[in-house]
């Protein structure tokens, strides 16, 4: 069975650019996959794009121009989730050998349609109470504290740390760094959950092409993607929402690769809000249930520390476009493989593990979650 590798990425900038087209995103994104690929537009086979807010037909409207036509092009929505489920798929057709080069391209342009937060989606039961993601995140976060003793400031500790990263990513959103004591006198957003704590909504595309591995080339293989939906959340778990399917996910994409938590070099996890972070580097195995805020406290998950979180400073700095964001966490740890992150850098990162999760239906534990490994060429 074929193997299927991450040939190029590409990213626009994040933030708010209202006056940039979707299209015109798109088209940032893709002509850097595209040029670090070494390939031309005429030489994809299909395309998916992962979009939540997207209008009809966005997928077609931006990529006629680059002159993608005449191919399969299937836009998937999975919540925060898409971006990496466009991957995951392309991945998939890749390593059955139904294409050669698939684009998995994410893209939404946000701020020109959110003042803030997301609305709740009314056709849902949760979102006819007016129960946003900020709220259903602070609920987490207020049981997490009663559980394990987590304090406000070990919270904060994870804004601390991802604009402290941001600092170095001169695509992201936000690249000022934050003392806990600033990120703590913050806006309360939903407690305890304070607005430094809470990502921030941003335009934005990204995108890499798949194919094949070839001897020779430098590109990255991806040794296993797992994409799940959560299970039905009726309060048997003893943890938080989301984490029993980041921890599913996370186990079956290790087995699949045929490595451990403690072999991975870098990660890039969905930290949307600061709860998010530590609950997710306990699903994925950097932690013990309850103990998450031990990494902060002794670096480990900073750059420099035996395995960063987050380099690119994370959604809570990059922004959070949600239909890029999977593919711009990927295009992350693509460059962080093959030693292009600049001063950001992990040293000698060789594997890396992306989780992406999308959430929001009420009486399940989450929409989506995407787990995907990935592994550097070895010189």
């Amino acid at each position: 069975m074929t193997t299927a590798a991450i040939l190029g990425v590409g990213t626009s900038l994040f933030g708010k650019q209202p006056d940039l087209h979707p299209s015109e995103l798109v088209w940032r994104a893709v002509d850097e996959a595209l040029r670090s690929a070494e390939i031309a537009p005429a030489d994809l086979d299909a395309v998916y794009l992962g979009t939540v807010f997207g209008a009809p037909g966005v997928a077609q409207r931006a990529l006629h121009a680059l002159g993608v036509v005449g191919v399969p092009i299937i836009t998937v929505e999975n919540a925060c989730a898409s971006g990496t489920t466009a991957l995951h798929e392309a991945a998939e057709a890749v390593r059955l050998g139904r294409w050669e080069h698939v684009l998995a391209v994410g893209v939404e342009k946000m701020t020109d349609q959110f003042a803030g937060a997301i609305h709740p989606e009314s056709t849902d039961i949760e979102g006819r109470t007016g129960l946003a993601l900020p709220s259903l995140y602070a609920m987490a976060a207020t049981r997490y504290q009663h559980e394990y003793g987590l304090t406000d400031a070990e919270l904060a500790m994870v804004a601390e740390k991802n604009h402290a990263h941001a600092r170095f990513n001169e695509r992201a959103q936000h690249r000022t760094p934050h003392t806990v004591e600033e990120i703590l006198a913050s806006r309360m957003i939903a407690d305890p959950l304070t607005l430094l704590q809470c990502c921030p909504i941003a335009d934005g595309a990204a995108a890499a092409v798949v194919g094949r591995t070839t001897p020779g080339r430098r590109s990255v293989t991806i040794r296993s993607s797992v994409l799940r939906s959560g299970r039905l959340w009726d309060h048997r778990s003893q943890h938080v929402w989301g984490f029993d399917v980041i921890r599913d996910t996370a186990a079956e994409a290790y087995e699949l690769a045929g490595v451990a938590p403690s072999d991975i070099d870098v990660f890039e996890c969905h930290d949307a809000f600061t709860i998010g972070e530590i609950v997710t580097t306990e699903a994925i195995g950097l932690a013990p249930v309850g103990e998450g805020a031990r990494l902060l406290h002794d670096g480990h998950t900073r750059v420099g520390g035996p395995q960063p979180v987050n380099p690119s400073g994370g959604l809570l700095s990059r922004g959070h476009p949600l239909g890029a964001t999977g593919l711009a966490q990927v295009a992350e740890l693509t460059w962080q493989l093959l030693g292009r992150a600049g001063d950001r850098q992990v040293d000698g990162a060789r594997l890396a593990v992306v989780e992406t999760m999308g959430g929001g239906v009420a009486g399940i534990d989450g929409n989506a979650c995407a787990v995907a490994v990935l592994e550097g060429p070895s010189a």
